[in-house]
């Protein structure tokens, strides 16, 4: 859930004249054009204290700032530098302590795993000098949820999504993902392409990667991806754009941005640390704060910086940040984010393979909660996520990555979740 979050002060940047020149800066903004060459990703960790209980083991804010000294975010720690590790990834948090490493965008996903592997384990070695361990777990099976960012977005944030139940505050505190980002494209008949394969092929690898069964305090039901269900159950007008009626996903996703509801209003000369109120008018979408429609509540019309925020606070399972950044893994058990990073480079890697697996994918491409609740267990799903883990197998970079994914697709084809030695059989 990482977000990268402009820190000009409120009222800095060019005004927005109309939703058309708003619309106009969204696709220049989020949808950078060129040829397809890099791949980023960000890995996310739950986070405890060695000798603690489970019901009260999330790590001191204090303790995790001293713990990353110069690496630590300046959402726990204003005045660090917040530098690189040595692989170049950078260090953020997220509301409930989960510890996650963005990384610097690479040439190919082998040279990302290698970057990756380095830093993990120097964070590793880091929060370990300070009796903090490292969860690989997409979600937290034993825990109550528990914010401890006290920012004035995340404020927010739980506020609006407390009257859909708890799954707000379960995805903020309690989740873990393994997102991957690539390139948008060269064109806009490039990117709607790649774009829309993404998309197709999420369910499938939805399934394919699910494995969060239990999650602490989610309501009963047996799901594959805990961590999937509670994005399902948020605000669909935030996490959920109808994405099959879009040619043109740069023009359009500017047209849905717009209309998404508010989230927050950062306060005027507001810096982003305290508990201070960002709350927006209820219903209110960005599109009325631009027309005037908000002048009386908020007192000032918005400008870029505001918008800018405002693409931030929104969720879709593929999210446009200059790049592509697919959301919708969970978080992998051990080093096996490396596969999930290696299925999409490989997917993505010329436009023969993206529309082949776009084929291949397009019976289940709308299958969302299947693909959560069921995984490898719904038959069709299953046939499409080998199917599309065996093409990725064969346009994988190296052999060692060809193997990996190989597996992977081995493992799906026996419905077995990652890490899981028992199989799974429709009924289970």
């Amino acid at each position: 859930m990482a977000v990268t979050v402009d820190s000009t002060p409120v009222g800095a940047g060019a005004e927005l004249s109309s939703r058309a020149a708003a619309e106009a800066y969204i696709g220049g903004v989020c949808f950078k054009q060129g040829p397809p060459r890099l791949i980023g990703a960000e890995l996310e960790w739950l986070t405890a204290r060695v000798e603690s209980s489970a019901s009260d083991s999330r790590p001191n804010l204090a303790v995790l700032a001293d713990a990353l000294g110069p690496y630590a975010p300046r959402s726990i720690s204003p005045d660090s530098p917040a530098s690189e590790l040595p692989g170049g990834s950078r260090i953020t948090l997220e509301p409930g302590g989960q510890i996650e490493l963005s990384s610097t965008p690479c040439d190919d996903a082998t040279q990302l795993c290698r970057r990756l592997r380095e830093d993990s384990r120097f964070l590793d070695r880091l929060l370990g000098k300070h009796s903090i361990r490292m969860i690989s777990a997409a979600a937290d099976a034993d825990r109550r949820a528990r914010r401890l960012l006290r920012l004035p977005r995340y404020r927010a944030m739980e506020r609006c999504f407390a009257g859909i139940g708890p799954y707000g505050k379960l995805m903020m505190c309690n989740t873990a993902a393994t997102q991957v980002s690539v390139d948008a494209g060269g064109d806009r008949s490039e990117i709607a392409a790649r774009w829309n394969a993404l998309y197709t092929i999420g369910p499938a690898l939805v399934a394919a990667f699910a494995c969060s069964p239990r999650l602490h305090g989610a309501p009963a039901g047996t799901w594959a991806s805990q961590r999937m269900r509670t994005w399902l159950r948020l605000d669909h007008t935030r996490t959920r754009p109808p994405v099959h009626s879009w040619a043109d996903p740069v023009g359009e996703y500017g047209r849905w941005a717009l209309d998404v509801p508010l989230l927050c209003v950062r306060a005027t000369g507001a810096q982003g640390d305290g508990e201070a109120d960002w709350a927006a008018p209820p219903g209110a979408s960005f599109a009325d704060w631009l027309c005037g429609a908000l002048d009386e509540e908020v007192g000032r019309r918005p400008e870029s910086a505001d918008l800018d925020y405002h693409l931030t606070t929104i969720f879709p399972p593929v999210r446009a940040c200059g790049h592509l950044e697919v959301r919708y893994l969970d978080a992998q058990p051990g080093d096996q984010w490396e596969v999930p990073i290696h299925v999409i480079d490989a997917l993505m890697s010329s436009p023969e393979v993206i529309a082949q697996a776009h084929r291949i994918a397009e019976p289940v491409a709308d299958h969302w909660a299947q693909a959560a609740r069921c995984g490898l267990r719904d038959n069709e799903i299953r046939s499409a996520a080998v199917d599309l883990l065996t093409l990725a197998a064969e346009n994988a970079g190296t052999g060692a990555a060809a193997d990996q994914v190989a597996a992977a697709a081995r493992r799906c084809r026996r419905g077995r979740a990652p890490g899981d030695g028992v199989e799974m059989t429709a009924g289970q």
